[in-house]
C-alpha cells in the first residue's frame, strides 16, 4: 500500500513544478529555471507487458535548453529491484518522447538516499552497458531550514525538505519555521502546504509534532486538513485524560496495576472503551476484571 508521506514526496513536484529549481541548485546541478512545465502522464506501461508507473513525471521546458523529462520517485526503503524499473523508466520515455530523460528520487532515509545516489553499472564487468545515476534528495543533502526568513524565499523547497527532514533531531523546530510563516501566508497558499507536510511526515513521530504546531500556530484557519488535524489533536487529548481517570480510580482504590495493563490502558485511543473501563474501575477487584469479555 502506498503510504502517505510517499505521494507527499513526489506530489509536490506536480502541485510546485518549479520547485526542481530549487532541489537542482540545493544539490549542485545547474539546470536552467523552466518556462513552463507540463504534467505528463505516470503510466509506461506497454500493451500486453507488466504494468509500470513512475511516481511523477514533468516535461521541463526552458528558454536555452531543449526541454527536459523528469522522472521522480519517492523511495521508502532499499530495494535491489528498483535501480532496473528506473533504467526501463529512461530508456521508456527516451523512446517515447525522445527528450533526455532525468531521474530524481526523494527519501527521508538517509541510508536509503545514500543507497539510491550510488553509481549502478548494468552489462558485464568488463564493459558496462549503462550506468545509471539518479540524483537524489533527502535527510543527507536538503536544508535543515529553522530560520523563518529562510522559509519565505522559497515555500515550496522548505515543505520538501521538513518532509525529508521527518527523522532529524531538530524536526521541531523545522516545523515551527514553517508554520510561524504560514501565519501571515493567504490561505490559499497555506492550506495545501499544510495538507502535504501532514501526508508527508506521515506515521513518523514528527506528525504529532505537526499536528500540535496547526493546532496552535493556525488555529484561525478553517480548511479541511487543519480541522481534521485539530480534532484528531482534541481527541488524543480526550483519550489521555480518559486514561488517567481510569488510572486514578485505580490508585485511589489501592488496585494494583502492572505495567502491562498501565500500558494498555494509556495506550487505548477509543473513548467508548475507555469509557467502559472506567466504570468497571469503581468496583473492579483487580485490574484484570477492567478488560473482562474485552
Amino acid at each position: 500500500m502506498v503510504s502517505s508521506s510517499h505521494e507527499a514526496m513526489h506530489r509536490i513536484f506536480q502541485d510546485y513544478p518549479g520547485l526542481f529549481s530549487g532541489v537542482s541548485e540545493v544539490l549542485g546541478i545547474d539546470f536552467a529555471p523552466p518556462t513552463s512545465v507540463t504534467v505528463l502522464s505516470n503510466d509506461l506501461t506497454e500493451t500486453s507487458t507488466v504494468e509500470r508507473r513512475v511516481d511523477t513525471l514533468l516535461r521541463l521546458e526552458t528558454e536555452d535548453d531543449e526541454p527536459l523529462l523528469l522522472a521522480i520517485e519517492a523511495q521508502g526503503r532499499q530495494d535491489p529491484d528498483k535501480p532496473a524499473s528506473w533504467a526501463y523508466y529512461a530508456s521508456y520515455l527516451l523512446t517515447k518522447y525522445r527528450l533526455q530523460p532525468m531521474l530524481l528520487v526523494v527519501c527521508q532515509d538517509r541510508a536509503t538516499a545514500e543507497w539510491a545516489a550510488r553509481p549502478v553499472h548494468f552489462g558485464p564487468r568488463q564493459w558496462p552497458l549503462l550506468t545509471l545515476r539518479p540524483l537524489v534528495a533527502g535527510p543527507h543533502n536538503m536544508p535543515v531550514i529553522t530560520d523563518p526568513a529562510e522559509v519565505r524565499k522559497d515555500l515550496a523547497l522548505a515543505t520538501l525538505a521538513a518532509i525529508t527532514h521527518a527523522k532529524n533531531p531538530d524536526v521541531g523546530a523545522i516545523l515551527k519555521a514553517v508554520t510561524t510563516v504560514l501565519r501571515d501566508t493567504p490561505q490559499a497558499i497555506a492550506e495545501p502546504i499544510t495538507e502535504l507536510i501532514s501526508q508527508g511526515l506521515g506515521k513518523h513521530p514528527a506528525a504529532e509534532l505537526w499536528r500540535n504546531l496547526v493546532t496552535v500556530d493556525l488555529s484561525f484557519y478553517k480548511s479541511y486538513i487543519a480541522e481534521e488535524i485539530r480534532d484528531e489533536g482534541r481527541a488524543e487529548g480526550e483519550a489521555r485524560r480518559a486514561a488517567k481517570d481510569v488510572l486514578a480510580v485505580l490508585t485511589e482504590r489501592g488496585i494494583d496495576v502492572p505495567e502491562d495493563a498501565r500500558q494498555r490502558i494509556t495506550g487505548c485511543t477509543d473513548l467508548e472503551i475507555l469509557d467502559r473501563w472506567f466504570r468497571r474501575a469503581v468496583t473492579a477487584p483487580s485490574t484484570d476484571e477492567i478488560f473482562a469479555d474485552e
